[in-house]
């Protein structure tokens, strides 16, 4: 009977243990908040000042939920945020995590977990209420025709408007971006195959233009082909829709309007289809008029051709 009394008592003690660290509300509980990567990018600024969701925090939010920190919804209570890890319910992830979420508004139903050290929300059902601030910015810079002036490895100004009639991929890196070196080979592949078609890569460093032997030392060993220009600012990068996160790409049409804003390093691919599409495009709005000749009108002279003697 002592053992079963004791046996009893521990049992209760473990039930009354585990109510405390984890109790649950009911469910159909709902709430709207910004999905974050974590709670130490979240506290670098005043979020009732500063927005989250810029191009660099959502590059550094890849880092942060691929090495494992728990991803979050930032909800808004007065003049503070409250925050809730996020866990799946009846919403399945068609990922393996919250990385395609992170910065967007979201709504989401289910029920919340009180834990030890946080407060879980299981999520039954997510609904996306508003992009990132980094996608408004870059949908923003869609069709716009924005100037880029700067000067070339030999301090000779140059300007996007004399590639007008060409399509334009304009890439802006630096020296002490890593990334940006590691984007360099798929770039120069892309100025090898689309040269001929009208395509033309451009390589915007943000370094100095008094760091030139460090950009021709970047180019030497990555072994860049296409034109670099030399002292781009973070206020240039953001007329384009990139906000201050390096590297970044725009595509830039035959009329020179922005077409396409890729934040963080190139995926070759997509951007082969993208360049594909817009040459095809091109193709297609050429006007092929036919000359008209009467059949009974006498070629002129100019027209008749002759071998010379």
């Amino acid at each position: 009977m002592k053992l079963l009394s004791i046996i009893f008592m521990l049992t209760a003690v473990f039930i009354s243990l585990a109510a405390a660290q984890t109790t649950i509300s009911p469910t159909g509980e709902k709430i709207e908040g910004q999905i974050v990567c974590c709670a130490d990018c979240w506290a670098e600024a005043d979020r009732t000042k500063v927005e989250f969701g810029t191009a660099e925090d959502l590059l550094k939010a890849k880092s942060c939920v691929e090495g494992g920190d728990p991803t979050l919804i930032a909800v808004r209570t007065g003049n503070d945020f409250k925050l809730y890890q996020l866990e799946e319910g009846k919403f399945k992830l068609t990922e393996k995590n919250w990385l395609s979420y992170v910065g967007k508004t979201v709504a989401v139903t289910g029920s919340v977990k009180k834990r030890k050290k946080a407060d879980v929300f299981v999520v039954d059902s997510l609904e996306v209420v508003r992009d990132s601030l980094a996608v408004r910015e870059a949908k923003e810079a869609i069709g716009r025709e924005e100037t880029l002036r700067l000067k070339d490895l030999f301090g000779t100004d140059q300007s996007l408007n004399q590639y007008k009639g060409r399509i334009v991929v304009l890439n802006f890196w630096a020296t002490f971006c890593d990334p940006c070196r590691e984007e360099m080979p798929d770039l120069s592949e892309i100025q090898n195959e689309y040269a001929a078609l009208g395509v033309q890569v451009i390589g915007a460093s943000t370094d100095e233009v008094g760091d030139r032997a460090k950009i021709l030392e970047f180019i030497k060993e990555t072994r860049v082909n296409f034109p670099i220009w030399m002292g781009a600012t973070a206020a240039d990068m953001r007329r384009f829709g990139l906000g201050e996160a390096l590297p970044g790409t725009v595509v830039i049409d035959k009329s020179g309007k922005i077409v396409k804003v890729i934040s963080g390093i190139v995926n070759a691919a997509q951007l082969r289809k993208q360049l594909d599409s817009m040459l095809e495009i091109a193709e297609k709005s050429v006007e092929k008029v036919e000359p008209v000749v009467r059949k009974d009108a006498k070629p002129s002279k100019t027209e008749v051709s002759s071998v010379p003697s």
